[in-house]
């Protein structure tokens, strides 16, 4: 069997880390299996999609490394899931609902209050021809309902295992809104049938919907998929991530500076047995991946986790790999700087600071208390520099002054650097030069 998968986002807003982790593990998955992955756009909402967001999920998905092997627009294929519609009516799968929102919320209410479950009351089964023609003659349009059987549907879920969803618990979900509108369920169910979709995996919170979609599946086709319901994501705190998706869209991440590869090492591993460590490439990640290993837990999405993974495959990353972004950036100083430099960096754009600071005039940091120090330093520096120099350098320092640890070498380095931390000062002595450092020891710019 051909396994086929999709990744299904709505073009109404931004793609976020948490439908981004979906995509992931769809992806993961087939290209393991050597599958077919399939982008299909869910705009069947004229009103609130775009094309501008469709354009954005598009890119997003590409700056990511997953690329789709075909796509195509739910608005493209309309009079499909007329057709279906059509089918469950003829089979009186599919009926008339009058009800409007309040009425259905106060029949709702009045359930509770009776302590049963909000589960619609079908009544709409009952009406006439006649009372429907007065419905319609107020106004009202229908929405339709789909008939669940009241069975107990049965499937084994890759990730969840054995799962039944006892249908009569449910109320008879709505297809088709009173404007004509389908919501998502219907144009889903038909688009798996047609693209032969094998696998749904997708969040645990389609768990229920599951039980519905299996049985309208049933009713059109006998081609059912497998069923994979992933725990959602969550923050370190363990709360939703809801209030907080602007930040965590992926074109925010994109514009940070964030790698793509670190993104999705982190998210393919967050929630499973592997640890959650920098991979190499989409490839190894997808050689990895199996249903297995997810855990049941909820899967907690860390962005200090995100920061350090990928400050290390950076610190991990070849030269050629990032020279064409650090000259765009305005990074100079070649292969030479930025192996020096990619240790004390959490995103590229960081190395535009050490940049300015190695490459631009600028004064260093001096405490009063080191003026002399500095000083004495500044007219020992030898003027023509070479690997040794700095130890010979703060050798004689060490045994002029008495100094040592870290008072003789972090007023240096600041001076130097203006920061308490960075690349190995011998190497960053000889990239500064003689003359520069030397003006930075006696707090001009240089």
């Amino acid at each position: 069997m051909s396994v086929i998968v999709r990744f299904a986002p709505s073009p109404t807003g931004k793609l976020h880390v948490g439908n981004v982790r979906t995509a992931l593990l769809n992806y993961l998955f087939v290209r393991e299996q050597g599958g077919k992955f399939i982008l299909r756009i869910d705009d069947t909402d004229l009103e609130r999609s775009t094309k501008a967001y469709e354009e954005g999920i598009q890119a997003d998905l590409s700056w990511l490394g997953m690329n789709w092997d075909s796509t195509f627009n739910q608005s493209d294929k309309f009079a499909i899931y007329d057709s279906a519609a059509d089918r469950l009516r003829e089979a009186g799968l599919l009926y008339a609902c009058y009800e409007t929102a309040d009425e259905l919320d106060k029949q709702r209410k009045l359930l509770r209050v009776a302590g049963k479950p909000p589960v619609y009351d079908r009544s709409a089964l009952a009406l006439t021809d006649a009372q429907k023609k007065a419905y319609e003659d107020e106004g009202r349009s229908p929405h339709w309902r789909f008939k669940l059987s009241g069975n107990v549907v049965t499937w084994n879920d890759m990730v969840r295992g054995e799962q039944s969803i006892d249908t009569s618990s449910l109320s008879d979900p709505v297809l088709i809104r009173g404007d004509g509108s389908y919501l998502y369920t219907l144009p889903s169910v038909v688009d798996d049938i047609d693209a032969e979709i094998t696998h749904v995996i997708r969040g645990e919170d389609h768990v229920t919907n599951s039980g519905a979609q299996i049985e309208i599946f049933r009713a059109l086709s006998d081609h059912l998929p497998n069923f994979a319901h992933t725990p959602l994501l969550v923050g370190k705190d363990g709360k939703g991530l809801s209030k907080r998706l602007g930040s965590l869209s992926i074109e925010q991440l994109r514009e940070d500076g964030l790698e793509p590869l670190a993104v999705c090492s982190l998210l393919g591993k967050i929630g499973t047995s592997d640890p959650v460590e920098i991979r190499g490439s989409m490839e190894q990640l997808s050689s990895e991946f199996a249903f297995s290993k997810i855990g049941r837990a909820p899967a907690r999405f860390d962005e200090d986790e995100l920061m350090l993974l990928n400050g290390k495959l950076l610190n991990e990353t070849e030269y050629k790999d990032v020279k064409d972004r650090l000259e765009a950036f305005g990074v100079g100083g070649g292969e030479e700087f930025w192996n020096l430099i990619r240790a004390n960096i959490t995103k590229l754009s960081d190395a535009v600071s050490w940049s300015v600071m190695a490459f631009a005039p600028m004064t260093g940091q001096i405490d009063p208390q080191d003026l002399e120090y500095c000083q004495l330093a500044a007219d020992s520096l030898p003027d023509e520099l070479d690997a040794e120099s700095w130890s010979k350098w703060t050798a004689f320092l060490k045994e002029t002054t008495g100094r040592k640890g870290k008072s003789l070498f972090m007023p240096l380095r600041l001076a130097l650097t203006g920061r308490a931390r960075g690349p190995e000062m011998n190497k960053m002595l000889l990239v500064l030069g003689a003359e520069k450092a030397r003006a930075r020891l006696k707090g001009q710019a240089g």
